[in-house]
């Protein structure tokens, strides 16, 4: 029997098929999260020698309206921005570069803007300039030359001596994110919080750097029609294993994978300190996600934590983290993400692992092994060896759903318990269906209890907490007994009373 159909193909020719203008609304929908797509610019002014990277929001008032990303790099010349503004333009990539593809910079800021400006000089040139709106994008890649005049405006804006100072700005407007409204302190709030999470994430992907003394990362905030700087602090790093002692005596260790592809890979394996509070712990995500392997790309952190299908994530590996140190050639066993922010690992870099050891004969399985040791043995020595729970799910705050991961095993395979607001009878504060594990709690108290806030999926945690840590054991029941029956109607009555007396203080507060 034939079995030419799988090798060589048969062609009769070939035709030139450029992409469609629209290919621009694909690429600005890859997914990119905020803290990402801000990352995958600073890595730019990283390739550009940048010792300086300021992230400026700007607001008018209550309204935000801009983003900048302004650096201390080389700058650019006209010919340079062009290639760096053209979808996929190819430059020559230092050997150590951050960037890969040649689409960071557009997909980045057009998944999260309408338009991305981006003003450039060097030493020997003006400023220059070019600007993507994403309307004109679309119609035929059409990118509008920035006027010189204003180009060199903001490049002075940000220059302590525009004589002499180089480098890039980056200008978001129409940023999807921003507060539509920015009343009743919508806009503090957003910038609270997204500027916290944005720390953290720089913070932890790029600590490499900025533990170095000459690269910092300042995030700003300026009223532009006052003037009046709000914030204006440098980013810490945060290193991942910059835990103050090992523990276990005997690590960290270096293993050795040894992969037919590339070579030899080395594995620098870490146990954590048990019940650390350290945001270098405890920032990167759920217990299951920050267990496993730090993959680093010329220093930068391109995934953290995951066993990329060599194991599953459990309660007791919490502690164990492995850096590594992408080779130079990849070839396919480890595959970057667009976006730096994953690797794909093939089957080889698991079987890999298995053989794994270091000088002395100990293997990397029985590093797992002791990393998993040190957990059980902490929570032993506490005298905390806590009954498994079912774990919360929707409607619960991640932030609660992952200090409940920390402190509490979970029963494995279960549906997780979800919490809900619905119209119920005002006698009643809440409801459970065991079947579908839902606790359902009276609509008609929503407000009360949220203080006249407005509501959102996850929104009361600590009410939802206080009722996961009352009704959790009712759900491993098929049927509640006597006494259960008869505690779950004194909740009922207490929450049902309390409730009241919130609506009645609203009432009176009107």
């Amino acid at each position: 029997m034939t079995t030419d159909w799988q090798f060589e193909v048969p062609t009769a020719g070939s035709k030139h098929l450029p992409p469609d203008a629209r290919y621009m609304e694909a690429l600005s929908s890859q997914g990119y999260g905020f803290e990402v797509a801000i990352a995958d610019l600073v890595d730019n002014s990283i390739d550009a020698g940048a010792k300086d990277v300021v992230i400026h929001f700007l607001r008018d008032g209550d309204q935000l309206v801009s983003l900048l990303v302004v650096d201390d790099g080389k700058g650019m010349t006209d010919e340079e921005l062009d290639i760096a503004m053209t979808v996929g333009g190819r430059r020559d990539y230092a050997e150590n570069a951050l960037g890969m593809f040649g689409t960071g910079l557009k997909s980045a800021s057009l998944s999260h803007a309408s338009s991305v400006t981006v003003v450039s000089t060097t030493k020997r040139t003006r400023a220059t300039g070019r600007r993507w709106l994403m309307e004109r994008a679309v119609a035929g890649f059409e990118c509008d030359i920035v006027d010189p005049s204003y180009a060199q405006t903001l490049v002075d804006r940000y220059a302590e001596r525009p004589i002499v100072w180089q480098g890039t700005v980056i200008r978001w407007d129409g940023v999807k994110d921003f507060p539509k409204h920015g009343g009743g302190g919508q806009t503090d709030r957003y910038l609270q919080r997204t500027i916290n999470k944005l720390g953290l994430h720089l913070g932890l992907y790029l600590h490499r750097f900025l533990a170095r003394p000459d690269f910092n990362i300042t995030i700003a905030v300026e009223d532009v029609r006052t003037g009046t700087v709000y914030l204006d602090f440098g980013v810490e790093p945060l290193d991942p294993f910059g835990y103050p002692v090992s523990g276990h005596p005997e690590y960290p260790r270096r293993f050795l994978a040894t992969l037919p592809s590339v070579g030899d890979v080395s594995l620098s394996a870490h146990v954590w300190t048990p019940k650390s509070n350290l945001d270098e712990y405890k920032a990167v995500g759920p217990v299951t996600e920050r267990q496993g392997f730090y993959f680093y790309r010329h220093n930068r952190l391109v995934q953290a934590g995951g066993w990329n299908n060599f194991r599953q994530p459990e309660q007791h590996l919490s502690l164990a983290r492995v850096a590594i140190d992408l080779p130079g050639t990849t070839g396919d066993v480890f595959r970057l993400t667009v976006k730096k922010a994953g690797v794909d690992a093939s089957p080889e870099f698991s079987a890999a692992l298995e053989s794994a050891a270091d000088s002395g004969g100990r293997t990397f399985l029985d590093y797992l092994t002791e990393a998993d040791g040190v957990y059980r043995d902490a929570r032993k020595r506490a005298g905390t060896t806590r009954k498994a729970v079912i774990p919360p799910g929707k409607g619960f705050d991640p932030t609660v759903r992952e200090t409940i991961a920390d402190e509490l095993p979970t029963i494995p395979h279960e549906e997780p318990i979800s919490v809900r607001w619905q119209k119920l009878d005002n006698s009643l504060f809440f409801d459970i269906d065991r079947g579908i594990r839902t606790i359902t709690l009276n609509q008609h108290y929503r407000t009360a209890i949220l203080g006249g806030r407005r509501g959102g999926l996850n929104d009361a945690p600590l009410l939802k907490s206080l009722l996961y840590i009352l009704l959790n054991q009712v759900f491993e029941k098929e049927y509640s007994g006597s006494r259960e029956k008869d505690n779950l109607l004194l909740w009922q009555s207490i929450l049902v009373s309390a409730a009241r007396a919130e609506l009645d203080k609203v009432a009176d507060d009107d």
